[in-house]
Parts: C-alpha cells; structure tokens; sequence
C-alpha cells in the first residue's frame, strides 16, 4: 500500500550496474524446492539462510572494494531526474543455491546531502509495502522540507524488490488480454457470481505457474527478507537503517527477528499483525470491519460538509447518496467506462487515504447533478498503467500465498466471508475475491510464517540484543488495524516505542501528514532516542471542503490521483 511517500513519486527507475557473483541464466530454468515435509522444509530454509550469508559477505567484501554497487543517473525511461542515482544488485533466485540462477534488483539512492554541517549516518532503506510496490521513488523525499534533515544525515535508499518493476518482473496474465471497463460487480454476490469468480481465481493461480514458472515458490518474505540483508552488505552498511510501511513493517520485523545484530533503527510506519496464526488469511478477514469504520469516516466528514456536496446530513444520507450513484452506474456506466467495480475501488481510496475525500465527493455530488465527468475522471481506467497493476497484483498474490498456508475449500471461504459481510459489507467481498487464488495455489508445502520476536539458538550461544525500533500507527486505520501494532510491539520486546495517531485512519503516518508523528521519527532516526514507550499524537487536520466551482478552478490535470496497489 502506498502511504503520504507516494505523493512524490515518478515511476522509478534504474541504470542496471551489477553487483558481480556468478552470470545469471533464466531464471525460469532453476528447479523448484521440494518442500514436501516439515523436516524437508526446514533444511531448505537453514541451506537458503547459509547462501544469504555468504552471498551478504560476498556483498560485503565487494563494496569494501570496488566491486561494489555502481551508481549512474538513472535511464530517462524510469522518470528519476538528478540527484537521484540508481544501480543493480543481482541476488540468487533460490538461496539455497547461491552460485546458481541470479535476479536483478533494481536500487536507488540520493546521497546524504550534510547539509548544516550534519554527519552522515548511513543509508535509510525504504520498503513501501505491498507487497508488490516499489520504493525507487523513495530518494526523491529528499527535496521535500520534512525531509530535510534526515536527509542530510543519511543516503536515503529504494529499491523494487523481486518481481516488482524491473526486478525479475512477475505478472500472472497478459494485462492487455484482462477484460476491460466497466466492471459490474453486485453488491451482494449471487451463488452464480460466486462461481464465476472461483473458476477466476483458479485460473489466476494456474496463470501465476504457467508464466513464472519453476520461479513461482521463490516470491515469499523469507527471500524478500534475505534480498534485504544482501542489499544492506552491498550499500557497505554492517547494520541496517530502515523504514517500513504496511506490509514493509512486517519485512522489517522478521529481518529483525531473523538478523537482530545487524540492526541498527528501525521504523515500523502502520503496522502489520504479525501473529503467525493471522498470516495472511485472518489479516485480510481483519481488514473488513477497519475498512466499514473508515468507509463510515468519510460519509461523516461528508455529511458535515453537506452545504458543500449535497450529499445529505447524516452518514446514512451519504449512504443512500452513494448507492443512488451505485445504481445508475451499473444501468448506465459513467464515462462509459466506470461500472460498479470502478466504484468500488476509487471509493476503496477514500477509505485508505483521506486527502482524497473532497475530490470524492465532489464527483458524487456532480454526478447526482447530472455532470458524470469527475467521476469517470476518478474512477475510469488508465491503460498506461495496466501492465503495473498486474505486476503489483502478481507479487501481491505470489508472496502471501507462498508465505502461509490459506483455506483451500471454497466453502471455507464462503462461511468466513458471508458472516462477515453481514456487518461490514464495504470491503469484504472485494477483498476475498482478491486474495482467493491462494486457495488454489500451485505451489505444495508452503512456508510457515515466521514467530516475529522469537528467535532460536544453538544451546550455549548468546542471542543478540534487537535495538530500539519505532512502531507508529493510526488508531483508525482500516489496512493495518491498530491492534497490530500493539501485537508487534508486545512481540518486539520492551526497546519497541509505539507512537500513536488518535482518533485518525489515514493508511501511513510518516513523511508530511503529522507533524507531531514527524518530530517524533526524526528525533529517533538522527539520536536513536524515542520519547517513551507509548505516547500518542492528535490527529492530523481533516481535508477542507472542495466544492465543485473550486475544482473547475484548480483547472484540468491538477486533481492528484491515487494510485492504489495491492495492499494487506
């Protein structure tokens, strides 16, 4: 998911310098594991941890010397202008195989400006969750004022990781095949829908095989984790400096587990429920009633503002609103192009990003007045993007269903779901559809999630201590619900400080949205101090109002659009 980091982003982009291990060959080739058994599994995943090892000391000798990364502009395709630089490090597809088949992994970077005569600190590696979103863009922070002075301390790091972008990019079927807009989809699914979109999820699995082939079981946390701690050896840093958002907070919290020695600050920006008995199918039934509250937020703050849009004075006027505007899309799609199913998502926005709320409702309102334009603006498709929303949807669906095993009964699926959508019908379908190909995955004995926080060892060793790290999370937030937050601190131990957004729900708090969030991830990032073990901000301003006459004013292209990976 993407999070207030994003409102800078270009497409990012890379000039492929390597990183030089052995020559890769397709990746397509490499056999795939035999993880048949626990005792089996658990031996791949010990060999695997040995060759990221050996490939992070290899990493490590090289960018002693001079066979490190290698840091050009970035070519002009990627949209990333000066400063920001970009290389390649390649990494072994399977880590078990550390001299075998290798994979690019595309990696940008602005260099710590020491401005003011700061100190430079090291890299901030960025990972912006998904998963299957990249963070190339993340280096452009740099130019913006809330960044300035961690930016001047630190080389602040993106990277796509596997299958995201340009780093062995994985798709799962033809994006210009995909049936196109408008998408009617009902709002109480029928037994024949329901169907339909079974056969689709299958289909969708069996897609993900057929085009990644023996690749498909190596897109999974464990492999992104071990990327991670190659790219830390390879930036010339013995620990790491990160952050995190959604998804990316859970990478962050089992590379914790996994490597707390090389660990040095850590922030968690909304977090993930690392429970691994919520790994992923209970987080994403979690979702449902955090998204129906923030679905709620909206038409509050709409009906507070209802001399604006005149979309009625109370949330439940909103409603009725909405599903006017629900029933004449789906007789009639706006623009031609935006069916219920568009509806859906762009309103999905609103539940994860406030900022979008005025632009929203301003399209509700003109559409009730009989002018379908903002909406179809909104809501309709984008055929440049296409080929990314499958590749962010592929990831998205190979890594959670490669990290857990998922229900594989439909029935299963449909119970969980129809009691669920009884009290927060908003998402719930929607999501479950999203996610069902992992019912009907190819891939046989799937990992087990990791138990962030525990971490065995040989008998007479000595653990190594995880350092302070920063939890920060919405009270509100519908992606990552805030009983997460409590869970991976409670999992992190006493050095894990939480700060808190009360009474918010915007998905992702640092970077320009609080400023009281932004003190507080500044202070630990530049001295490593937090300022307790919990301690709360209030919560970011609500947008103003926006009224249809100021948005014609503002004048074409000037409307920013959300654009909204595949998220958990």
């Amino acid at each position: 998911m993407r999070t207030p980091l994003a409102r800078c982003a270009v497409a990012a982009a890379v000039l492929s310098l390597t990183l030089c291990i052995p020559t890769p060959r397709a990746h397509a080739t490499a056999p795939g594991p035999d993880l048949t058994g626990r005792a089996a599994r658990a031996e791949r995943e010990a060999a695997a941890n040995a060759g990221a090892e050996l490939v992070a000391t290899r990493a490590a000798a090289a960018a002693r010397g001079t066979g490190g990364l290698a840091f050009r502009d970035c070519p002009a395709v990627e949209e990333l202008p000066p400063p920001v630089r970009c290389a390649t490090l390649r990494v072994p597809l399977d880590y078990a195989r550390p001299d075998g088949p290798l994979i690019p992994l595309t990696v940008s970077r602005v260099a710590a400006t020491r401005r003011g005569g700061a100190a430079r600190q090291g890299a901030l590696v960025h990972n912006p969750g998904g998963p299957g979103a990249s963070g190339m863009f993340f280096p452009l922070v740099s130019g913006l004022p809330e960044w300035e002075r961690i930016g001047a301390a630190y080389d602040l790091v993106g990277y796509a990781p596997r299958g995201v972008g340009r780093s062995a990019p994985l798709s799962c079927e033809d994006p210009a095949g995909r049936a196109k807009g408008p998408t009617q989809v009902p709002a109480e699914p029928s037994a024949a829908y329901k169907r339909q979109r079974v056969a689709a999820a299958r289909a969708y699995a069996r897609g993900c095989a057929q085009r990644a082939g023996a690749a498909l079981p190596y897109y999974t946390t464990l492999d992104n984790v071990r990327d991670l701690h190659v790219l830390r050896a390879a930036l010339g840093e013995e620990k790491l400096t990160f952050l995190g958002a959604s998804y990316g907070t859970y990478l962050g919290a089992v590379y914790a587990t996994l490597h707390p020695g090389h660990v040095r600050r850590m922030v968690l920006d909304s977090a993930v429920d690392p429970d691994p008995r919520r790994i992923w199918y209970v987080n994403n039934l979690d979702q449902a009633p955090g998204f129906e509250k923030r679905w709620y937020d909206f038409r509050a703050w709409a009906a507070r503002h209802h001399a604006t849009y005149r979309l009625g004075a109370t949330p439940e006027a909103v409603r009725a609103s909405y599903e006017r505007v629900r029933d004449a899309v789906a007789r009639t799609p706006a623009g031609g192009a935006v069916g219920t199913g568009e509806l859906q998502a762009a309103f999905l926005q609103a539940a994860y990003y406030d900022d979008v709320w005025p632009e929203r409702a301003a399209a509700l309102s003109a559409f009730l007045a009989g002018d379908p334009g903002p909406l179809a603006e909104q809501a309709g498709p984008e055929p440049e993007s296409a080929a990314a929303r499958e590749n962010a949807r592929a990831v998205y669906t190979a890594v959670l269903c490669n990290d857990a095993a998922w229900p594989a009964e439909w029935e299963t699926w449909d119970r969980d779901n129809t009691e669920l959508a009884r009290r927060a019908p908003f998402e719930t379908w929607a999501n479950a559809f999203l996610n069902l190909p992992c019912a009907y995955w190819p891939v046989h004995g799937r990992q087990q999630p990791v138990a962030v926080g525990e971490r065995p060892v040989p008998a007479g060793t000595r653990r190594a201590a995880l350092p302070r790290t920063l939890i920060v999370a919405a009270e509100r937030d519908g992606a990552t619900p805030y009983p997460g937050a409590l869970e991976l601190q409670r999992r992190l131990g006493a050095e894990a400080a939480l700060v808190t957004e009360e009474g918010a729900g915007a998905h992702g708090v640092v970077g320009g949205r609080n400023d009281c969030v932004d003190r507080h991830v500044e202070r630990y990032l530049l001295t490593g101090d937090t300022s307790g073990w919990r301690v709360t901000c209030a919560p970011h301003p609500e947008p103003a109002p926006v009224s249809l006459d100021d948005r014609a004013a503002r004048g074409p292209g000037k409307v920013p659009r959300a654009l909204l990976p595949p998220v958990v």
